[in-house]
């Protein structure tokens, strides 16, 4: 006879599974510049601390307008920043809605407006810590360097921007970019969401993966002025992933123009 494992013996099982998997993600983030704690192997640290997460995420209290998992950082207005369409560039193809949805988050701290530190709920024993390191100053990122971009995003890197020029629907998910200097991505429905990415590399498997560049649903509520339907956008994190190791946080490296030419087509 074949017994039946306990639930105690099941949630030890499932507490192994979830523990191997986190574990390479939490070496990556030990090991980067996102390690803000005392004993961080990156360049800025807080005092006292040595809970990595914290600095980005909560499991309660958190801000509820964020469109990313368990924020623990207040998001700035929209209307703070200057973004790339100001300029007028006529190869700017898409459509462009206000700074919003993940990128607002990374803003939370690479626009060097509040300290790191500032956070909505603090853990227990947290008491007022002291930074340190080059790259801040009283805990917020240091002007000059190239991760403080500042309110004026106009020399950067276009966010909030339909991806491939725009055509690409919730109704028509599979549709041709209108710009044909883009890669076409790929789709799915995810938690009932539409959801789009550009696969990475001659191994995409067609299922998204850390490793693809993920473009970011937005619809007639946070999206463009006419905006009728979810369309898939370019944000920070759909080229930089804030929980990797990888130089500059990118998704894959960019030797060659890997990562460029992974949407843009010479």
């Amino acid at each position: 006879m074949v017994r039946k494992p306990s639930g105690r013996a099941l949630a030890r099982a499932w507490g192994v599974a979830l523990a191997a998997i986190a574990l390479p993600l939490c070496a990556q983030i030990s090991n980067s510049k996102h390690n803000l704690t005392s004993t961080g192997t990156g360049v800025n640290h807080f005092s006292d601390v040595e809970d990595i997460c914290v600095f980005c995420h909560t499991p309660m209290g958190l801000d509820a307008s964020a469109a990313v998992p368990q924020w623990n950082r207040t998001l700035a207005s929209p209307a703070t920043y200057q973004t790339y369409d100001m300029l007028g560039t006529s190869t700017l193809a898409g459509r462009v809605a206000p700074v919003g949805s993940v990128s607002l988050a990374c803003l939370s701290c690479h626009d060097g407006a509040q300290a790191m530190s500032a956070i909505i709920n603090a853990p227990a024993g947290w008491s007022g810590g002291v930074w340190s390191g080059a790259n801040q100053s009283d805990g917020r990122l240091r002007v000059g360097i190239g991760s403080n971009l500042g309110s004026d995003l106009r020399n950067d890197h276009p966010v909030g921007v339909q991806y491939g020029g725009g055509g690409i629907t919730a109704s028509a998910p599979g549709a041709t970019p209108q710009n044909p200097d883009f890669r076409s991505p790929e789709s799915a429905v995810l938690n009932e969401i539409r959801v789009w990415w550009v696969g990475t590399g001659p191994d995409a498997t067609g299922t998204r993966r850390k490793t693809d560049l993920i473009l970011y649903t937005r619809t007639r509520t946070d999206g463009y002025t006419g905006q009728t339907d979810a369309e898939p956008f370019v944000e920070c994190a759909s080229c930089h992933d804030p929980h990797t190791d990888r130089a500059l946080f990118l998704r894959i490296s960019n030797a060659y123009s890997a990562l460029c030419l992974s949407c843009h087509m010479m």
